[in-house]
């Protein structure tokens, strides 16, 4: 599978040095992008949707650890690239696939390019293991019943209705948020959960949402029709879903 990375280092040379490596060691990876600081990659990423990342560790604000921490639910592999040796043992414990030291030697980089590869797998491979789990999850007399398949770094994240307080819609992606806290992605389009979830239990109220009537707050009008949910959470309220929400909640 193509590799479609992103560069994130502060120093412009460093990135430039390892695009230049890249295209002539790794033909197999597309940059797709770079970025000079944590706040410049989270933008990249979700306009350019890479499945892999090279990261510098010692960067101004946040560093490269602190951006991790802040995608773990994105699930992208990551190789961490920096000049300073005593940061190795927290890249791994940070889940990172490799830790490349400047300068970056070609063989190690080939190395690295390899792990990534195997980590993104075989998408054929992925998509029959993932619908063999949808099958599973959405027969009423498996024990896996009333939860959500959602792929991850690592496998499938299997999410429980009850957990889950409202979906939302970016381009064809789809983020689910739980009660926790947490953030999962899907890469399916928000039209595939509303066709599969209960439509008693969750309700498409905007062409960008889904939430779960089970966490369902109240309905305000003063802040513009918006469901609240049990967190505290606001979520808009079309105009064309309005009549058919007011209808379904007066049922309750």
């Amino acid at each position: 599978m193509e590799l479609r990375a992103l560069l994130i280092d502060d120093e412009p040379d460093a990135r430039e040095n390892l695009l230049l490596m890249l295209e002539e060691h790794c033909p197999e990876v597309e940059v797709v992008g770079q970025a000079g600081n944590a706040e410049e990659a989270r933008t990249r990423i979700a306009e350019l949707r890479p499945n892999a990342l090279f990261l510098d560790i010692k960067m101004p604000g946040e560093d490269g650890f602190d951006l991790l921490r802040s995608l773990k639910d994105q699930h992208l592999p990551v190789v961490f690239t920096t000049a300073y040796d005593e940061y190795a043992l927290q890249a791994f414990k940070q889940n990172a696939l490799d830790y490349l030291e400047k300068p970056i030697d070609p063989e190690e980089l080939k190395r690295a390019v390899g792990k990534m590869q195997r980590s993104v797998g075989d998408p054929a491979h992925a998509e029959q293991r993932q619908a063999a789990m949808e099958r599973l999850v959405q027969d009423p007399a498996s024990p896996l019943s009333g939860r959500m398949a959602v792929p991850g770094r690592d496998g499938l994240l299997l999410l429980r209705h009850e957990d889950i307080l409202y979906l939302e819609a970016s381009d064809s992606y789809t983020t689910i948020h739980t009660r926790d806290g947490k953030r999962s992605l899907s890469s399916k389009h928000i039209r595939v959960f509303e066709n599969n979830l209960d439509p008693k239990k969750f309700f498409r109220v905007h062409k960008s949402y889904i939430i779960n009537l089970e966490h369902l707050r109240s309905f305000s009008r003063s802040e513009g029709n918006m469901a609240v949910l049990e967190n505290g959470m606001m979520v808009p309220v079309s105009r064309r879903k309005l009549p058919d929400f007011l209808a379904l909640i007066q049922t309750f």
